[in-house]
């Protein structure tokens, strides 16, 4: 097979990966097209991994892009959003999965160029953290912080968008364990309590808790939460944290 059908082959995943660096198709595919360009005038025979080189070089294209177009959107008129892809677009330019839908493109505008390829180079497209410190210009390990902070502004976002915004957060640590002494009132606040709860925790536990669904978070401190949840027309009206071990004993 040769360099340009299996450049052909890869081109709908670059498409994806500089689109969701950009948020911009025309500019994606600008991105792409440099991108052969450059394998045009490589060795292409000398390439060991052809996909990893061009997940490489498109990552560090779109971000060299991604910072001169934050300077642009300094100057826009009004707030700038992605641009949308038309699912029924009959040319087909780009397609995306769920893994990438707007409301994630426009969550990764918040963040800095770095964390956005960051994250969007491991948490969607699974490149190994040691490919992405050579696009980023940083370490494995500054990459992963990066990967890190970019996934708890994600999920945070993600968490006030299913909370009331009068939503209310109780914590019962017992005075032995580390808890807010009152209630948090409103999704932001309840938001950031969530993300400091969880924090360092891979999975929670689904549980039942007096008959309903629960959640346990083996939290990073070396206390259990038990998290008992009410939910309203579709947003969650309160949360109730079980800290105190006392409480959790035939957990």
């Amino acid at each position: 097979m040769t360099a340009a059908e299996r450049f052909a082959q890869a081109r709908p995943r670059l498409l994806r990966l500089a689109y969701s660096e950009l948020g911009d198709v025309g500019e994606a595919e600008d991105v792409v097209q440099d991108a052969w360009l450059r394998l045009e005038r490589a060795d292409s025979e000398g390439i060991e991994n052809l996909d990893g080189w061009l997940t490489r070089v498109v990552g560090r294209l779109a971000l060299d892009r991604l910072k001169s177009a934050r300077a642009r959107r300094e100057t826009y008129v009004g707030p700038w959003l992605p641009e949308p892809l038309m699912s029924d677009d009959p040319a087909d330019r780009v397609t995306l999965d769920e893994s990438v839908s707007y409301a994630l493109l426009t969550v990764l505008e918040q963040l800095s160029p770095a964390e956005r390829t960051a994250f969007v180079l491991h948490d969607v497209f699974d490149v190994p953290f040691g490919d992405i410190a050579d696009v980023v210009g940083r370490t494995p390990e500054a990459v992963r912080q990066l990967a890190s902070r970019a996934r708890r502004h994600v999920n945070l976002q993600a968490l006030v968008a299913v909370l009331d915004p009068d939503v209310v957060w109780t914590s019962d640590g017992g005075g032995l364990v580390p808890a807010a002494r009152r209630p948090l009132h409103g999704g932001p606040r309840v938001a950031r309590a969530w993300a400091a709860l969880s924090r360092n925790v891979r999975e929670p536990i689904e549980i039942k808790l007096n008959g309903e669904l629960g959640l346990v978070l083996p939290a990073g401190d070396g206390h259990r939460a038990a998290l008992s949840f009410v939910v309203s027309q579709g947003r969650i009206t309160r949360i109730d944290s079980i800290r105190n071990p006392e409480k959790l004993r035939h957990l």
